[in-house]
């Protein structure tokens, strides 16, 4: 199971509900927005880890990630983290780019993304998180592990991240300039969520 299958599952038909709700639309119009934005984070953490030093601090952050429960947060506090870590991976324009991107796609309010974007992004992190714990993961096989989940996605889901991730980046590697992309210190993902906070009864409530 893909990481984008899993993180579909982990929502379930609940998840997936309130999601479309939040978007304005339907369940397979939101499952096409999840897989997009899924899909932008996993490739922007592959770019993140396209070098040793990258990878190895992204496998560190992870550690830090493993026993969080994004699927059962106070929604504040994932905003939050989300916020901190898409700023960190895509950047403010990356982040734009993809709203406009997604919102287009989709026919859906960019306003609706841009609060499925940060809640998407924790979710992503503990999962990947749990891979690369389960299977005791060095930072060179976390780093393979993103480059083929990044092409792990519908072949018209495929093209539109795969356009956006260069519009992003540029075609030829990092665009913000991360020479160090997870310094060392205080995790750059900011706080890590303790667990459930708020529920699941609706995790997902504006």
């Amino acid at each position: 199971m893909t990481l984008h299958e899993e993180l579909l599952a982990r929502l379930g038909d609940p998840g997936m509900e309130q999601i479309a709700g939040m978007l304005g639309t339907d369940q397979p119009t939101a499952r096409t927005v999840l897989q997009t934005v899924s899909g932008t984070i996993v490739g922007g953490l592959a770019r993140n880890a396209g070098d040793l030093d990258g990878a190895e601090a992204l496998r560190a952050a992870l550690d830090d990630h493993a026993d969080a429960d994004p699927f059962n947060g106070d929604v504040a506090s994932l905003m939050r983290d989300g916020q901190n870590i898409l700023g960190h991976v895509l950047g403010g324009r990356g982040m734009e780019q993809a709203t406009t991107v997604v919102s287009r796609l989709a026919g859906v309010d960019p306003a609706a993304v841009m609060k499925i974007l940060p809640l998407t992004a924790p979710m992503v992190m503990t999962l990947l998180a749990t891979q690369a714990g389960d299977h005791d993961m060095d930072a060179e096989e976390v780093a393979a592990l993103l480059a083929r989940e990044s092409t792990a996605l519908p072949d018209d889901v495929r093209a539109v991240v795969a356009d956006l991730l260069a519009d992003i980046y540029g075609p030829t590697g990092y665009q913000h300039g991360y020479g160090d992309p997870f310094p060392a210190g205080p995790s750059p993902y900011g706080e890590v969520l303790p667990g459930a906070t708020g529920g699941y009864g609706d995790p997902l409530a504006p």
